[in-house]
């Protein structure tokens, strides 16, 4: 075996392939040939789009699971630790099974050489194998036809919304990358789509591939009631399962989570015929999915503090609207910090006016960004006298927690690395 310790081993596939990011499956799927595996499991449910794939990956696991499914999760990024990437009914694989799944792809290598995305994919697609899940629900990562979990042919794809994010890769508008999007659909299977205003390229590419398109606002829906919720087919649907009523609220927060959890209904059903998910599974899995992240609330010394990955202008806009639903709280600070790579003007425009003070913070890394460049990003678009440029992101909570005086909120949002951080410093804190 090369390494003994998953670090040693994280640490090695960051420097293996000469690109972070390589789009393409020839190499990946060559690998996933040598090492002999079939499929992580009987029914396989691929997750893409911009923004909503983690929460549609959490409430798909949590309902298959409490109808007695054996289902496996693969997600990422992480937030804490690598283990979050991969679930086996419901818990978060050992450092010791990483390390042997990694040893089996490193050993059919062959020369290849896979990226650190790839090198994990590998490894989640042969520990849900070996663990015999009956369901794998599998996240794509930032794009869709050449990321690396495309290499399987999944039984229902569900494509989230559009938005514009990694566009280096994806292309520069709401088209381009929705075409890329749709790559993760199959001829004459079924294909989910939750985007409200599906791009036509979406549309024409799912028409050109085959694959039996479902749209939310034509296909299914739902309706708010008195109580919750309610889920159902449009008219001219062609499932049996037609609706789902007496629904309550996720515990998820955010107005939005009702789309992701409407697309998780529509692909159970288009499945009917293979899973069976009776309406109390989907109760538990509403009430039971949680992801640290996204919209997490917290309580420290009677400030409100809110931790969410918001990194792009769609997710930000969401963000907006989540907060509106919340009791106002002042003051209302911002903690912010980003990849170089994003658009930062994008991602602050739907909140310029929400925060009374901006703390803008550097993060670590080779796409690093500091506090005072977002600020000269932003400038414009909030007062310079409403904007604090700091070092890192612990100068930059210091000062929030401080400027709240125990009354008021602080929003920390950005990067996966922005909300751990925090999240580790919190933690601290809170001791």
């Amino acid at each position: 075996m090369r390494f003994n310790t998953l670090a040693d081993w994280l640490a090695w596939q960051e420097t293996l392939h000469a690109k972070s990011i390589d789009l393409g499956l020839d190499r990946i799927r060559d690998v996933y040939s040598r090492m002999g595996l079939a499929r992580p499991a009987p029914v396989v449910i691929t997750v893409g789009g911009t923004n909503g794939k983690g929460s549609c990956v959490a409430f798909l696991d949590h309902m298959l699971r409490a109808a007695g499914y054996r289902a496996g999760a693969y997600t990422s990024p992480h937030l804490l630790t690598y283990n979050e990437r991969i679930t086996l009914d419901g818990r978060q694989v050992a450092d010791g099974e990483l390390v042997g799944a990694f040893d089996r792809v490193d050993r059919a290598l062959g020369g290849v050489t896979l990226t650190y995305f790839e090198f994990g994919t590998l490894a989640a697609f042969d520990l849900m194998e070996r663990n015999e899940m009956e369901v794998a629900v599998l996240e794509v990562g930032l794009g869709g036809r050449l990321d690396a979990v495309n290499i399987i042919d999944a039984d229902c794809a569900l494509v989230t919304t559009i938005g514009l994010d990694h566009m280096d890769w994806l292309g520069p508008n709401r088209e381009s990358i929705a075409r890329e999007k749709a790559g993760i659909m199959r001829k004459g299977r079924p294909a989910v789509c939750g985007d409200r205003d599906p791009p036509h390229t979406l549309l024409a590419e799912a028409e050109r591939i085959g694959a039996d398109l479902h749209l939310i606002g034509r296909d299914f829906d739902y309706r708010r009631t008195r109580d919750g919720w309610a889920w159902q087919h449009t008219v001219g649907a062609r499932l049996r399962a037609t609706r789902r009523m007496g629904l309550l609220k996720p515990t998820m927060p955010g107005a939005y989570q009702l789309d992701n959890a409407a697309c998780c209904l529509e692909v159970l059903a288009c499945l009917e015929d293979r899973l069976n998910v009776p309406d109390d599974a989907v109760a538990e899995g509403l009430r039971r999915a949680v992801l640290p992240g996204r919209l997490q609330r917290l309580e420290l010394n009677g400030v409100d503090i809110i931790l969410d990955v918001a990194h792009n202008p769609q997710a930000a806009a969401s963000l907006d609207s989540a907060l509106d639903e919340l009791p106002e709280r002042r003051p209302q600070v911002a903690v912010f910090a980003q990849l170089a790579d994003k658009d930062h003007r994008g991602v602050v425009e739907p909140l310029k006016k929400r925060f009374d003070h901006w703390y803008l913070a550097g993060v670590d890394g080779p796409r690093a960004c500091s506090g005072a460049e977002l600020a000269h990003d932003i400038a414009g678009l909030v007062p310079t006298d409403q904007v604090t440029a700091c070092p890192d992101v612990a100068q930059a909570l210091g000062l929030a927690l401080s400027g709240t005086d125990g009354a008021g909120r602080v929003v920390i949002f950005g990067s996966f690395r922005t909300v751990e951080i925090a999240a580790g410093l919190l933690k601290r804190h809170a001791r």
